[in-house]
């Protein structure tokens, strides 16, 4: 490997990288266009090539990954800017380290993609029990390979995108006359095949893959209550009362039907400070619906560590808790992966002592504990995951023992759309990952339904006061990622980089790059003279006659 150190970083390449990362990012939602992921990751390989020193590569990477990083984790700066900027350049610096440290020459088409899927897999469970938006599964919810999910997850997903770009642009199985002229040192390599092949395999694979069944009952039927109000709000803006006031307006407008069976509120439904909420004005008002319209209601309150078994002294409880028409609440979940930043604050003590600005945030969540369903009266049971955790597939499997999933959510914080549409998108993946219908529902949008194949029913638009009613089918059985979960996907990629490495180290290390402007200059008769000289005259007589 020749020693660049003493050069300048090729501008071209280095724009191309970038051009990639950016490709990627408006894979995303909003933008959702999935197969900008292929093509993105496509030119990064394209720019990396097998030419550049561990040095470059790193940098490569960290270019290809920052404007990712910048445009898909917008949503953060809301909830605090020097967090965003923090993760922007963290994760982006996973992609600078799976760059550097993936194989080189041909089996850098295996190595690479199972490097930056595991520079993936980092960020779904670190810092502070991980991050896990912006990802290539996120994009891929709008694709084709969503079936996927109900094999490996998101870490499937992920590798097959990463698989696909890099063998499309890695080494070839031919090699075209005009690349051949261009790096005249290039051989063709069977890795690109092989590992094209084994994205084939894996998607026939989802094609009969068990994706659970619908139970031999009636459907049941569901309103989802989305109250309104403006985007980019917090509680300090918007009094909680005026939140549970909006909501118990749209559910008020209900029509009792004994069709209906079940009314879920969003997340932060009800906010109350320092009354049980049994014996709040809030409650007593819900219970008035639920008596009308003769249902339970599935409603999410933020209470002062009421339903926990570990309270806080200062802490709060985010729920969702089953109220009955006869005044009760008969079952409770509380939020087991809270937000950093956003429910709690990672270091308080030192942030505090360097007057970081906590004013937003006074007091800390209550982690909760499973199981993660609750039910119904009637015996129906739902597999809950509160807002942050439905971006988290091993979330969505402990909901899995459920007949429906819910999530009740709030994204009221957040200006625009990036988090609410990968929300979205996220709710697809865990409704595909878990075979069960899935019911979305957000004070200011966006509320939806979602099908165990991923398609999507009746989404709200942003700030509406809106019901959105549909029947839910009630499902049963397992698929194979609510079976195995992640962690067999997460020991096979990193098993597939070390073999990977290992077969690339045997190879030897990759050969000083041939710069083609000194062929030209060299012409044929150099080459030849060249060899002679290394062959010895024997040999080189030996190479005429062959001639």
């Amino acid at each position: 490997m020749p020693d660049d150190s003493d050069h300048g970083f090729p501008s071209t390449r280095l724009a191309i990288a970038a051009t990639g990362g950016t490709a990627v990012a408006f894979s995303m939602p909003p933008w959702g266009f999935w197969p900008l992921a292929f093509v993105g990751i496509a030119l990064f390989e394209i720019a990396l090539e097998d030419d550049l020193s561990r040095r470059r590569r790193a940098a490569f990477g960290f270019v290809f990954a920052l404007p990712w990083m910048l445009l898909g984790l917008g949503w953060m700066w809301f909830l605090t800017a020097p967090g965003y900027l923090v993760a922007v350049l963290l994760f982006a610096g996973l992609h600078c380290a799976a760059a550097a440290f993936a194989p080189s020459g041909p089996w850098r088409t295996i190595g690479r993609p199972v490097a930056h899927t595991l520079a993936e897999v980092v960020r779904i469970l670190v810092p502070f029990g991980g991050v896990p938006l912006a990802t290539l599964g996120i994009a891929q919810a709008g694709g084709p390979l969503l079936g996927m999910a109900r094999v490996g997850g998101v870490i499937l997903l992920t590798w097959t995108v990463f698989q696909v770009g890099f063998a499309l642009a890695g080494a070839a199985p031919a090699l075209p006359v005009f690349a051949a002229r261009r790096r005249p040192a290039a051989t063709a390599h069977p890795h690109g095949p092989v590992a094209l092949g084994a994205v084939a395999f894996m998607i026939l694979l989802s094609a009969v893959a068990p994706e659970g069944e619908d139970r031999n009952v009636p459907p049941i039927t569901v309103a989802a209550v989305q109250g309104g109000g403006e985007q980019g709000t917090t509680a300090l803006d918007v009094p909680s009362s005026d939140v549970t006031a909006a909501h118990l307006e749209a559910t008020a407008a209900i029509e009792p039907s004994d069709e209906l069976d079940l009314v879920v509120w969003p997340e932060n439904g009800v906010d109350v400070d320092g009354t049980p909420f049994i014996e709040s004005d809030a409650f007593a008002a819900i219970v008035t619906q639920a008596a009308r319209l003769d249902v339970p209601m599935a409603v999410g309150v933020t209470v002062d560590s009421e339903f926990s078994a570990h309270p806080a002294a200062d802490g709060f409880v985010n729920a969702q808790v089953i109220v009955t028409p006869g005044g009760e609440v008969t079952s409770a979940y509380e939020k087991v992966r809270i937000v950093p930043f956003g429910e709690y604050v990672p270091l308080r003590g030192p942030l505090e002592a360097l007057g970081a600005p906590l004013d937003q945030i006074p007091s800390d969540a209550v982690r909760g504990r499973g199981p993660a369903v609750i039910t119904t009266p009637d015996g129906t049971r739902l597999g809950v995951m509160i807002s942050w955790e439905v971006f988290f597939g091993d979330l969505g499997r402990a909901a899995a023992d459920s007949d429906v999933l819910i999530n009740p959510t709030n994204g009221a914080s957040y200006t625009g759309t990036i988090l609410q549409t990968q929300q979205i998108a996220s709710s697809k993946l865990r409704a595909t990952e878990t075979g069960r219908w899935l019911v979305q529902v957000s004070p200011t949008g966006f509320s939806a339904f979602v099908s165990p194949a991923g398609d999507v029913f009746q989404r709200t638009g942003v700030s509406e006061q809106r019901v959105i009613t549909i029947d839910v089918p009630l499902r049963e059985g397992t698929t194979w990622y609510t079976a195995l979960g992640d962690w067999p996907w997460i020991v096979l990629a990193a098993g597939v980089f070390a073999l990977a490495s290992w077969f690339a180290t045997r190879r030897g290390p990759t050969a000083p790059a041939t710069d083609p402007s000194d062929l030209e200059q060299q012409g044929d008769r150099a080459v030849v003279d060249d060899l002679d000289a290394h062959l010895g005259p024997e040999s080189s007589g030996h190479h005429g006659g062959a001639t």
